[in-house]
């Protein structure tokens, strides 16, 4: 059995792009907090409570990966990898608390009077768009490289913020542009990013509920495996095929069927050739378990 279940370098390099956006996070609602205060902008406030609940869950992220990188123990025999999906899904649900949060204000100050939002918040929430966008698409890239959800999920994130920022700057260029009246614009600019944000949300939730309850992974697994196993001499046929995925990692059972008079050490090597060449094409699979059972008889 390897001693980690999950790569050390994919670990090391999930925490490294997550530090990164917590840092970004941080300067951000910084900006958008005073900018906002100072620009009478809900919709640039929302958007730093947005830019706080991303600190918050990727500093979830971050710590799931770190204990999802820990070596199996007496306790833990297939590892922590479950840390990681049940971070991405406290990702999903800190950012469904942020959008009810942003939707509940939002009403409220559509039905209260307010100040036109000052100028300066369009180039503010330009730069965001722009910062966030960019942050969006390295972490998404580090997402889909390591195949891991809490990654995917902390960029989507990102991707929520980019546009609760881009809403912002149409409800407030509609407010400025229209004058008296379209006050309210800039509040349901941000009513309407709580809606995308709460898309976001289940769009996260998903996979990494599935992952916790074993589903199947996407794609052509169970075909791929097959193949490779058919091609070891002697099997006979793939009776079943079980994949699952864990943290950055997957699990496969196998049942093979075999000529029934080899003797059981036949069948032993045959387990171990098989096993061999679908990690070597397969290096996501941590392990494989093969139960060898006689052939069929037609």
């Amino acid at each position: 059995m390897m001693e980690q279940s999950l790569k050390p370098h994919q670990a090391k390099r999930g925490q490294k792009t997550t530090l990164i956006g917590i840092l970004v996070n941080l300067v951000l609602l910084l900006v958008k907090g005073t900018a906002g205060w100072l620009g009478n902008s809900y919709a640039l406030i929302a958007d730093a409570i947005e830019s706080g609940t991303d600190i918050i869950t990727s500093t979830f992220v971050w710590l799931g990966l770190r204990v999802a990188a820990r070596k199996p123990d007496q306790n833990h025999p297939y590892g922590h990898g479950k840390a990681e999906p049940l971070a991405a899904i406290l990702v999903s649900v800190a950012l469904l608390g942020a959008a009810i949060l942003i939707a509940v204000e939002s009403i409220q100050n559509i039905q209260a009077p307010h100040e036109v939002p000052a100028p300066f918040t369009l180039v503010v929430l330009a730069g965001v768009v722009l910062v966030k966008e960019v942050l969006f698409r390295r972490i998404a890239q580090v997402g889909a490289e390591t195949d891991s959800n809490a990654i995917k999920a902390d960029a989507w994130h990102h991707r929520s913020d980019a546009i609760t920022s881009l809403t912002a700057f149409v409800g407030i260029s509609i407010a400025l542009i229209g004058g008296p009246g379209y006050e309210s614009a800039d509040d349901w600019a941000a009513l309407l990013a709580s809606g995308f944000i709460v898309f976001n949300a289940y769009h996260i939730f998903r996979p990494s509920f599935g992952e916790l309850m074993d589903e199947s992974p996407a794609g052509d697994w169970k075909a791929e495996l097959e193949a490779i196993a058919l091609t070891i001499p002697q099997v006979k046929r793939v009776e079943k095929c079980l994949v699952r995925k864990t943290g950055f990692e997957y699990f496969v059972d196998l049942h093979l069927e075999v000529p029934g008079e080899l003797s059981v050490w036949q069948g032993h090597d045959i387990a171990h050739a098989v096993k061999e060449a679908i990690m070597e094409q397969k290096p996501a699979i941590y392990d494989i378990l093969i139960h060898i059972e006689p052939a069929r008889a037609f």
